[in-house]
């Protein structure tokens, strides 16, 4: 079960709140288990306003080198917002990721993908995914077309869900909704080129995991 922070509770039932301006990264980071169970909420809400809770949204890949093991390595994200159109079967999304929070659990790894070899953090600090149209099946997200932005190059990406949910959070009695999606892209296309010619793969597999809070409730 996913856990949000007990301070969310308050910041999000304040009635002064701005859904535009919701604090997250002041959030302190403590966690509460819920005395009780998630309740279902059903599908996402028509002309809902979502935003990302960085707390359990990251961008995680996987990458083969020598044909042996393989790479990974994850992000957290900055900010993000979900917006469900007036008919609920569609919407926008708009999420950053802090690449300079690249973890690999090798601190000489980390230091070499965040240099210009690969993600050159010092010029490009964020990546971003955009997309103008959310794809439903009935009530679930299925797809999700659209466009990551990594080291100032834009190319189309698709996200596909392989689960997805929305539920009522008993911390703070407000629809949550996420999923896990995935993607495999080619990462020259995005001037990622090192390790090609000997032996690390240009196929990386992308894994999203996003939940997102109703403030509209």
């Amino acid at each position: 079960m996913s856990l949000i922070p007990y301070a969310m509770k308050k910041l999000l039932l304040a009635s002064a709140l701005s859904a535009a301006a919701l604090p997250f990264a002041a959030i302190a980071q403590e966690y509460t288990a819920p005395a009780v169970a998630a309740k279902p909420a059903g599908g996402p809400v028509k002309n809902g306003n979502y935003v990302i809770d960085p707390t359990h949204t990251f961008v995680m890949y996987e990458m083969g080198h020598y044909g042996t093991t393989t790479n990974r390595g994850r992000f957290s994200t900055k900010d993000g917002s979900v917006q469900i159109d007036g008919t609920g079967t569609s919407g926008k999304v708009d999420i950053t990721m802090d690449i300079g929070t690249i973890n690999t659990g090798v601190d000489l790894l980390n230091r070499h993908v965040q240099s210009k070899d690969f993600f050159n953090v010092a010029e490009f600090p964020t990546g971003r995914f955009v997309a103008d149209r959310i794809e439903f099946s009935g009530d679930k997200v299925v797809d999700v077309p659209g466009t990551l932005t990594l080291m100032g190059q834009t190319k189309p990406v698709t996200l596909k869900a392989v689960r997805f949910n929305c539920y009522l959070n008993p911390l703070i009695n407000r629809q949550v909704c996420g999923g896990d999606f995935e993607t495999t892209v080619q990462r020259s296309d995005w001037g990622i080129n090192w390790g090609l010619n000997f032996g690390f793969e240009n196929k990386v597999k992308l894994l999203v995991q996003v939940e997102a809070v109703n403030v509209q409730q």
